[in-house]
């Protein structure tokens, strides 16, 4: 794993510590120790309600994450845990009965850190599937699933990877984890807005407590969504590359730019309390753990000789929006000083682009990356939260894998609560042959029930040649990837307000080693009948006009 970071520039008076953990080697069939802690009194009741996760990993282990809450939703974000420390066990084994166990060792639960753990198992061999748990005293984790990355010099047959976002606890169930935990793929990349900071449209559960604001209620409201079952398992299922987007903190902020003026002057410690809460709740390494305000997130995962994925922050670093929010024609946009990324991690990746000798090259990032203009009778029209917002910044990148000779490189996106299928240009003022593609991934339940389109096109495809595929409805995106193609299953489910609905593939599209452009195999479109638009009480299909209105209400004002 490529652990290069950028320094933070911001000077901090507050310089937090790093949660650390002993790794020990045990060999086959230890047992963990069961023993109450000497540091504090092992709680009666079940500490683990928060379920387990992996991430990051690498080719010798990964981190594995659990955080201990007697009462999930107690208001001041600590779980109802008492102010103890607690040493927490862990193990590492080959098989899911635990009976070949080759790491084992425990580690510091801290209420400073709502007690949350992050170990980084190391010593393993790599290319293999592990399975971990934890213990405190008598009460035992569930097990989850875990992958280490093939040698730098292999390179393996296949990949699974998949990719979610937005997720939002009031919108509706989270099935559509359920159904992705069922094809355990070897990694799940989790591209921003894992959790909402204020309300919801109400159509499925209710979020406990106010906006978020502070760390308690940052820390609560994360609480509540790992108390999820669905959720919980997607993450026992597989390691995840996790990246934030807005809401992790507050609707379409940028760098320390709140997206309300009301908001602005007390901003920084907003985000400094979001962070560390997001830290405390995600599978990162100890490189990853807040300095006040700032968090290093932006990191490579090499997946031996057959993908690289450069794992993008397109929020911390960015350039205010130009000209406000929204879809518009702004000249100003185009300024070239002006970068999404920041200009420190376009040099980062573009210095990525020239040393890359993967087959496969996947940016995991969160807003769309292709054109999408709104308005063909007019100049061009495009989102100012998107790349179309930055296009001098994009243009750097995406010269960037061309001169870089970069063999396949591909934009892995979120945000925009439906599915959609892009290829990529220099120039979308002419389009003469693509550079690039472009998967993104529609919402696990942000925007509430969608709808169908029955000839898989948006309006705005009719004058955006890049635009090749999108739904309304909900899901993820799951994928194979091999040393000749990768294939890119867009996932639905009809239904997102009821649980238990079944997944099923709408469309797939297949990228060829070398070629640019993708190539579409299956279009699945839903019957007629179940097509239509879906909320409280289904209403005829949707006019273009209604389907324009709804992706700009759903993109500005973020799914709330």
């Amino acid at each position: 794993m490529d652990m290069t970071r950028r320094q933070p520039t911001r000077r901090t008076l507050l310089r937090t510590g790093l949660v650390s953990g002993t790794l020990a080697l045990a060999g086959a069939g230890v047992v963990i120790d069961s023993r109450p802690s000497a540091a504090a009194v092992t709680p009666a009741a079940y500490p683990f309600t928060l379920g387990v996760a992996s991430g990051d990993p690498s080719p010798d282990g990964f981190v594995i994450w659990t955080r201990l809450a007697l009462e999930p939703l107690a208001a001041d974000g600590l779980g109802g845990m008492p102010s103890s420390t607690y040493r927490v066990n862990w193990q590492v084994a080959t098989d899911e009965l635990f009976a070949d166990v080759v790491r084992a060792g425990s580690v510091a639960a801290e209420s400073s850190w709502a007690h949350s753990v992050h170990v980084e198992v190391a010593g393993l061999r790599p290319g293999r599937e592990y399975h971990y748990r934890f213990r405190l005293g008598r009460h035992l984790s569930e097990p989850g699933r875990a992958v280490t990355t093939p040698s730098a010099w292999e390179t393996p047959s296949a990949l699974t990877m998949a990719l979610v976002s937005c997720s939002n606890f009031p919108a509706g169930y989270f099935t559509a984890y359920r159904r992705l935990a069922e094809e355990r793929p070897d990694v799940i990349l989790h591209l921003g807005d894992y959790q909402y900071e204020g309300g919801g449209n109400g159509v499925g559960r209710a979020h406990v407590g106010p906006e978020t604001t502070t760390l308690a209620g940052y820390r609560q409201r994360y609480a509540q969504y790992k108390s999820d079952p669905d959720l919980q398992a997607a993450h026992a299922a597989a390691p995840w590359l996790v990246v934030w987007d807005d809401h992790e903190v507050d609707n379409n902020y940028a760098d320390d730019i709140a997206d309300r003026a009301v908001e602005r002057p007390g901003f920084l410690a907003r985000r400094a309390a979001a962070y560390r809460a997001y830290y405390e709740n995600m599978p990162l390494r100890r490189s990853s753990a807040p300095r006040g305000p700032d968090l290093d997130l932006y990191r490579r995962v090499r997946w031996g000789g057959l993908a690289t994925f450069h794992m993008l922050d397109t929020r911390q670093y960015r350039s205010d929006q130009a000209c406000g929010d929204g879809y518009k024609d702004c000249p100003g946009a185009a300024d070239p000083a002006r970068s999404l990324p920041g200009l420190e991690q376009e040099q980062w990746l573009l210095d990525g682009f020239r040393a890359s000798e993967a087959r496969w090259d996947l940016l995991g990032q969160q807003v769309f990356f292709g054109q999408r203009d709104n308005n063909p009778a007019a100049a061009t029209t495009v989102s100012m939260d998107a790349w179309d917002g930055y296009p001098a910044s994009r243009r750097r990148i995406t010269q960037g894998w061309v001169d870089a000779g970069v063999r396949n490189p591909v934009v892995l996106t979120g945000d925009v609560h439906a599915h959609w299928a892009s290829d990529l240009y220099l120039d979308y003022a002419d389009p003469v042959a693509p550079v690039g593609s472009e998967l993104v991934t529609s919402s696990i339940t942000s925007g509430g029930n969608g709808y169908d389109s029955p000839n898989g096109q948006h309006p705005w495809a009719a004058w955006n040649p890049n635009l090749r595929f999108w739904t309304n409805l909900r899901g993820y995106v799951s994928t194979t990837i091999t040393p000749t193609e990768l294939t890119a299953r867009y996932r639905c489910l009809p239904v997102v307000t009821t649980p238990g609905a079944e997944a099923f593939t709408r469309a797939e599209f297949v990228l060829d080693d070398g070629v640019r452009g993708l190539r579409q195999t299956v279009d699945n479109p839903l019957p007629p009948a179940t097509a239509r638009r879906s909320g409280p009480t289904a209403s005829p299909a949707p006019t273009d006009e209604q389907i324009v209105a709804d992706t700009i209400r759903e993109e500005t004002h973020g799914g709330e």
